[in-house]
């Protein structure tokens, strides 16, 4: 197939497709034991993911049922989300669970296990309501042969129940597959009531999902193993080589190319700059990623913009690096924009960008969230304009990041940049992965 007729594998359905791609299975009934037909459509939902909807019928029995699953990878990192419900506007947040969502609820000692429920789009509302149809599954039946555990199954339902009645508690979720999400009502300003952390997958985690290293799948004598990046070398890119290899577009997964240079930025390391361009769906994408390994201290850099001067100021952010505005109240995470070299200004409009595409400003959002929204586009807009000064912020556990001096020299004071090396803590160590080191060496306070 040549590129021009290169289609991507999940498009959206609309009119211009009238005649989508379905594949059609001869499967087995699970009903009647005949075979029936499997249809497998592959699509997108807007503003979320690439997902496979798969319909089974049987036409001997009449059998029916539909299922939908993720086609999209797995996320690099795992994801923690720690809500404090404290408002009933908190009851109607969105969440965002896959098969791989551990939902805890400590106050009451209650845990869904991943696995056990099938992924959903809901509300944290939802959850509860659907945890409480699964507790009062066949009660009635219970009531006349266990009465004892019928009843403590009553009044554990009671607690339940008065959650969505009011009262301050705390939703957890955990997913190894970092594909789980909570709504933030007041974005693009700081969640104040509800936490994110991201955390690196241990070995039995990566095989629950099916990801092996290449020793352990096929292990060679003498072979270095691709897990430890310790072992990685950097001799082919160290020339001034373009290295090109095959990979799937992070939108639409049809074969696309990844280039791959290491360049040297003066007075701080070699990175990796890596640019996907996909000739299906035309997606394109940059990333940076640093060339050595993590910093002994944290950085933190403070930024002034406020003249146009100060929009040219050449910045790596790493994906490990958090961006903040304070005079805005926004905070974005570090996988949020991923890796950048870019400059003031090009970071500041990826932000915009990204907002414009955020859901809040799609759909039938209520008008109150699409005004905030909507308000917060126009002050970005005036900052890239040069008619709102501010502060950026960007902090870097790793210490991959860097902020360029403009008076071209390290040693010479720049009054619009303040650069702070701290300490990390336990947290922001096990978050980079670096669990190797005793749990004793680090200040848990």
């Amino acid at each position: 197939m040549s590129t021009e007729d290169q289609k991507p594998l999940f498009r959206d359905l609309t009119a211009e497709d009238p005649d989508p791609e379905v594949t059609e299975i001869e499967s087995f009934c699970v009903n009647c034991h005949a075979n029936g037909i499997t249809r497998l459509l592959l699509t997108r939902i807007p503003h979320y993911k690439n997902v496979v909807i798969m319909s089974f019928s049987c036409e001997e029995c009449g059998f029916e049922n539909n299922e939908i699953q993720p086609g999209g990878s797995f996320a690099e990192l795992g994801v923690r989300w720690k809500l404090r419900v404290e408002d009933p506007i908190d009851l109607n947040r969105q969440v965002v669970k896959s098969d791989y969502t551990t939902v805890r609820i400590p106050e009451l000692d209650f845990e869904i296990p991943a696995q056990s429920q099938k992924g959903q789009v809901t509300t944290v509302e939802g959850i509860i309501t659907r945890a409480i149809a699964g507790l009062t599954q066949d009660q009635e039946l219970r009531r006349q042969q266990h009465p004892d555990e019928a009843a403590q199954i009553d009044q554990f339902v009671q607690r339940m129940q008065a959650l969505k009645d009011g009262g301050s508690w705390v939703l957890e979720l955990e997913d190894i597959s970092g594909n789980c999400f909570i709504e933030n009502p007041q974005a693009p300003a700081k969640d104040p009531r509800c936490e994110r952390t991201d955390f690196k997958r241990t070995k039995e985690q990566n095989h629950e999902l099916g990801i092996y290293c290449q020793d352990e799948v096929n292990p060679l004598p003498g072979e270095l193993t691709r897990c430890d990046p310790s072992q990685a070398s950097y001799e082919q890119l160290a020339s001034d080589e373009v290295l090109q290899f095959r990979t799937n577009c992070p939108d639409c997964n049809a074969p696309a190319d990844t280039n791959m240079k290491l360049t040297n930025i003066p007075h701080f390391k070699d990175v990796v700059i890596m640019a996907t361009v996909c000739d299906a769906c035309g997606h394109r994408t940059n990333e940076v990623k640093s060339g050595g390994g993590v910093e002994d201290k944290g950085v933190r850099f403070e930024v002034r913009v406020a003249n146009r001067e100060d929009f040219s100021r050449d910045i790596l952010k790493s994906e490990t690096c958090s961006m903040s505005i304070p005079e805005l109240d926004l905070e974005v995470g570090g996988r949020a924009l991923g890796g950048r070299f870019s400059t003031a200004e090009g970071l500041i409009r990826a932000t915009l960008e990204q907002i414009k595409d955020a859901p809040t400003l799609q759909g039938d959002t209520p008008s109150l969230a699409k005004e905030n929204m909507e308000r917060f586009i126009e002050k970005l807009e005036e900052v890239l304009d040069g008619k709102r000064a501010i502060t950026l912020i960007l902090d870097d556990p790793a210490g991959n990041s860097y902020v360029q001096n403009l008076n071209d020299d390290p040693a010479v004071y720049d009054d619009g940049l303040k650069v702070t090396r701290y300490e990390r803590t336990y947290e922001q160590n096990d978050e980079l992965g670096l669990n190797d080191m005793k749990t004793e060496d680090y200040d848990k306070s």
